[in-house]
C-alpha cells in the first residue's frame, strides 16, 4: 500500500509506495482510509522540532485524523461489518488502569496515539481496535467526518468549561480555536471574544460568531473593553487555545474572579506566570484539557453536527491527493489553508 512515513530524523515526510499492509489482530478492524486531515502535531513531525525528535519513532506512518470504510474485521471482532463508514478515537488504551475504569480513559496512563506511538492514517489502510471505531452517521459528510479528532478537542474544551449563557474568551484562533468559536456559539455562549496575532483568522472568527476579535499585538487595551462589556468583571470563561505565554497571561487578566479556565494550548516552554495573582487570589477553576472524553465527546460531536449549528465549511478549506502531500503540507504550514485534507483512496 501507499503510506506517508517519517523516513529520517529531519524535516519532511516520504511517500512509501510499497509499505506492507498492517496486520489484522483478532479484535481489530482493517479500514480503507478515504480522507485524512493534517494537524499541528503533523506539522511538528514534519518540521522535526525538539518535541518530535524526542517522541516520534523514525519509520512510523504518520497522521491521526481520518474517515474511511471497514474493509475486513478480525476473527473475534463482533461490533462492525465490512462496508461501514467510520472514523475512530486515536487514543488507544488497554482499558485496565484507574482512569480507564472510572470514565476517564482519555487520560489513561498507557495511552498510545496513532501516528505518534504507532502507525497512523496517512496510508491507504489502517488497523484499529474495534473498541475505538466510531460509525459515521449517513448525514455527516466525509470532509467533516475526517476532522472529528480536532473537532473533539474543541467540543471537549467547550463542554468541560460550561459556556451556556456565559461570556467567553478564546485565546488563539488556530484550527481548534476557530472550531471552538462555532461550538461555543452552538452551545449557547452569550458573547464570544477572541484574540490572536493573525488578522485573517480573527476576521474568520467574527464570521463564525465571535462578538469581537482583537489583535493581541496592539496592546492590552482590549482587556479593558472586555471588562466594560462584562459589568466591569471580566469574562466568565477562558478557553486557552494559543499555547503562547502572552496569550495565557492576558487571558487570565481578562477572566473574572471565580471564573473558569479550560487550558488546551500546549506551551513550548514553562511560562513566567503569576500563579498567586491569577489563580489563587482570583479563586479560579482551572481545567487541563487533553484529547476527547471517550466516548462522551463523540456523542456530543455527532449531535452538534446533525443539528446544523456548526459552521465548518470555512474551516475545512483545501483537499489534495496523497501524491500531493508536499503541496498539502506547504498549504497548511504557510497559513494559506486552515484545515487541509488529503484524499487517500479516490
Amino acid at each position: 500500500m501507499r503510506a506517508l512515513i517519517k523516513h529520517h530524523a529531519g524535516e519532511g515526510l516520504q511517500l512509501d509506495r510499497d509499505r506492507a499492509m498492517p496486520e489484522l489482530g483478532p479484535r481489530d478492524v482493517l479500514i480503507r482510509v478515504t480522507k485524512a486531515g493534517i494537524c499541528g502535531t503533523d506539522r511538528h513531525i514534519w518540521e522535526w522540532d525538539d518535541w518530535a525528535a524526542g517522541r516520534i519513532p523514525v519509520g512510523i506512518v504518520t497522521g491521526h485524523e481520518f474517515v474511511g470504510v471497514i474493509e475486513r474485521v478480525g476473527s473475534a471482532a463482533t461490533r462492525f461489518q465490512p462496508g461501514l463508514r467510520v472514523s475512530a478515537e486515536g487514543h488507544i488504551t488497554a482499558g485496565v488502569d484507574y482512569n480507564s475504569r472510572t470514565g476517564n480513559a482519555h487520560i489513561a496512563r498507557d495511552t498510545k496515539i496513532i501516528g505518534v506511538d504507532r502507525d497512523g492514517c496517512f496510508a491507504e489502510y489502517l488497523v484499529m481496535p474495534e473498541e475505538n471505531v466510531w460509525p459515521i452517521h449517513k448525514d455527516i459528510p466525509d470532509r467533516f467526518a475526517a476532522v472529528m479528532d480536532p473537532l473533539g478537542n474543541a467540543v471537549h474544551t467547550v463542554m468541560e468549561a460550561g459556556v451556556s449563557a456565559k461570556s467567553v474568551l478564546i485565546s488563539g484562533v488556530g484550527i481548534i480555536g476557530l472550531m471552538a468559536v462555532t461550538v461555543a456559539r452552538a452551545a449557547g455562549a452569550s458573547r464570544i471574544y477572541c484574540t490572536d496575532i493573525n488578522p485573517p483568522r480573527l476576521a474568520l472568527a467574527k464570521r463564525l460568531g465571535a462578538s469581537e476579535a482583537f489583535d493581541a499585538r496592539e496592546g492590552s487595551g482590549w482587556i479593558e473593553q472586555v471588562r466594560r462589556e462584562t459589568r466591569g468583571e471580566g469574562v466568565d470563561v477562558l478557553l486557552e487555545m494559543s499555547g503562547a505565554s502572552a496569550g495565557l497571561e492576558s487571558g487570565f487578566q481578562a477572566l473574572r474572579n471565580g471564573g473558569r479556565a479550560a487550558l488546551l494550548g500546549l506551551l513550548a516552554k514553562s511560562p513566567t506566570f503569576d500563579f498567586n495573582k491569577h489563580i489563587i487570589f482570583k479563586g479560579c477553576h482551572v481545567l487541563g484539557i487533553n484529547g476527547r472524553r471517550m466516548f462522551d465527546t463523540w456523542y456530543q460531536m455527532e449531535e452538534l453536527l446533525l443539528s446544523g449549528r456548526l459552521e465548518l465549511d470555512q474551516i475545512v478549506t483545501h483537499e489534495f491527493g496523497l501524491d500531493e502531500y508536499e503541496r498539502a503540507f506547504e498549504t497548511m504550514i504557510s497559513g494559506e489553508g486552515i484545515k487541509v485534507l488529503m484524499n487517500i483512496n479516490g
